[in-house]
């Protein structure tokens, strides 16, 4: 696989557009600050476009709509859309913009809309009056967040306002560095993810769901696959409960119904009787203080006791154990987990391996992450290998990608589409045991067997079974390229012994003399 060159970023100009006017807003406030200001807002924009939508359907009375109340909270509820009392509607907002006490204006909203719509209960934030906010710049931002789909109808109006909603995730993510990051899982990632796991139908599990972005992708996915996201019961858990409600927001948009839980998820695992069909997760990297001392007895570590300083074998251990019998885990992490034989970790990935549990190893591009410049990888472990026992397969995308500015590489849809269909050729079997489309590839993919990682001593680094790209035949003989790189080995040789002997002249005329 070639490295393609730097290119330009391809978000669409609105939203680039909306992101710098809307960060110009920001003065001097903080941007993990900043995030909650602006994406609150950006969801009330989106209910209250939803609701007036719906709202001049019922007012019209039209059809099935005749004889309704566009006033009566029931009629919304079989619409899944939520009802947005009239002082907390955009408009009320907005022709109240320029006002000293549009901030408390703003709150209140925020709290009618919680107490008619239950599912909403404190996840909506309620801090535009305080002091330090800047009410003239909270005026001008909901002037911009208004044009947001003002020329659009319905359906594409809402899709744009999720759009931005993702794009300023993303953006505020990149604008915080590290922490930021570790709310937000960069785009191409998780559509790797579901574009390998294809989620249809069953329970989608994320322990560490940060903002939603996994079970956003994975609507996405079934929508692009004519699918329905009722088909799927999602379950996630995250530790930060002020991240978990940016989720909340995030899924309320796309009228994602989840069961979302905040807590520890090594010593308060929300969904303890859960067995998942599909797990999509990023947890953080090599966390050492993940309670793991309070933990050595669990239940969770059947293929060995993870050390306390590392949660990397936790985390997997933790996923292996939600799995269903027929469920499949894609798990991002660092790279040394692929190595590491610290605290007994190399005993642990043996067992996984020799229980037939890891399905498939991808090596990432570097510089994919906002918060961390530590290589990453792709974990899959499945329960349902039966036509893949003991194999693995290595998929080596190091050199995938492509810059979208000058600290970040994203992968491409291609490079999506090519990784995908590799994993999925190499699952789908033929009667006779052999992959029906799948083939190695030098440099890219191998299809090891158990007793080639046993030989390598348990590594899973995909580099070390997938070998060097093969080199194309130019067709000019062997004994010419070596004539050509010996000449011009003499010529380069010529040319630095005249520079030397040329330096030594300098120096020798101002007295001093080198001799070799």
């Amino acid at each position: 696989m070639k490295k393609k060159p730097l290119v330009k970023e391809q978000n669409n100009e609105l939203e680039k557009t909306l992101w710098a006017t809307a960060d110009k807003l920001r003065s001097n406030m903080d941007a993990a600050e900043y995030k909650h200001i602006v994406l609150g807002l950006i969801f009330l924009k989106y209910i209250s476009d939803a609701f007036s939508e719906l709202y001049n359907k019922l007012e019209k009375g039209e059809g099935e709509f005749e004889g309704a109340d566009p006033e009566d909270k029931d009629e919304y509820l079989q619409f899944n859309i939520f009802f947005v009392p009239e002082t907390a509607r955009w408009k009320y907002l907005q022709d109240r913009a320029k006002q000293p006490e549009i901030g408390k204006f703003v709150d209140d909203s925020m709290d009618a809309i919680e107490k008619q719509n239950p599912s909403l209960k404190g996840v909506l934030p309620k801090e535009y009056a305080r002091p330090d906010l800047n009410k003239q710049r909270l005026g001008e931002l909901i002037d911009l967040i208004g044009t947001i789909g003002f020329a659009e109808d319905g359906h594409v109006s809402k899709d744009l306002l999720g759009r931005v909603y993702e794009y300023f995730l993303g953006m505020f993510a990149d604008a915080e560095g590290k922490r930021g990051g570790q709310f937000y899982t960069p785009a191409s990632i998780v559509k790797l993810l579901v574009e390998m796991i294809e989620p249809y139908n069953g329970r989608v599990y994320d322990g560490c769901c940060g903002s939603g972005g996994m079970f956003v992708q994975s609507e996405k996915f079934i929508s692009a696959h004519g699918g329905k996201i009722k088909n799927l019961s999602i379950y996630g858990q995250e530790s930060n409960p002020t991240t978990l409600r940016l989720a909340k927001m995030n899924l309320a948009i796309r009228g994602i119904d989840a069961q979302m839980e905040v807590g520890d998820t090594f010593l308060q695992d929300k969904h303890p009787d859960l067995k998942a069909d599909y797990i999509l997760v990023n947890p953080p990297f090599n966390v050492s203080d993940w309670s793991g001392e309070q933990l050595r007895d669990d239940q969770r570590w059947k293929y060995g006791v993870p050390p306390v300083g590392n949660a990397n074998y936790g985390w997997l251990q933790h996923f292996a154990h939600k799995l269903s019998p027929k469920g499949t885990a894609g798990i991002v992490l660092a790279n040394g987990s692929m190595t590491s034989n610290t605290g007994g970790e190399g005993q642990i990935r043996k067992n996984m391996i020799e229980a037939g549990l890891v399905d498939c190893m991808v090596a990432l591009p570097s510089q994919l992450f906002y918060n961390t410049m530590i290589p990453a990888c792709l974990w899959f472990l499945s329960r349902d290998r039966e036509n893949r026992k003991g194999e693995i397969l290595f998929i080596d995308a190091r050199n995938m990608g492509q810059m979208i500015n000058r600290r970040n590489r994203q992968l491409t849809d291609e490079d999506i589409k090519s990784i995908a269909d590799t994993y999925h050729n190499w699952r789908t079997v033929e009667t006779h045991g052999h992959a029906s489309k799948y083939k190695d590839i030098a440099g890219y993919c191998k299809a090891a067997t158990t007793e080639e990682i046993k030989e390598a001593n348990y590594v899973l680094t995909p580099g070390r079974y997938v070998g060097t790209e093969a080199e194309v035949d130019d067709g000019i003989p062997f004994a010419d390229k070596m004539n050509t790189l010996t000449t011009k080995l003499a010529e380069q040789f010529s040319k630095s012994s005249k520079l030397e002997n040329q330096i030594k002249e300098n120096l020798k005329s101002i007295g001093f003399e080198i001799k070799l």
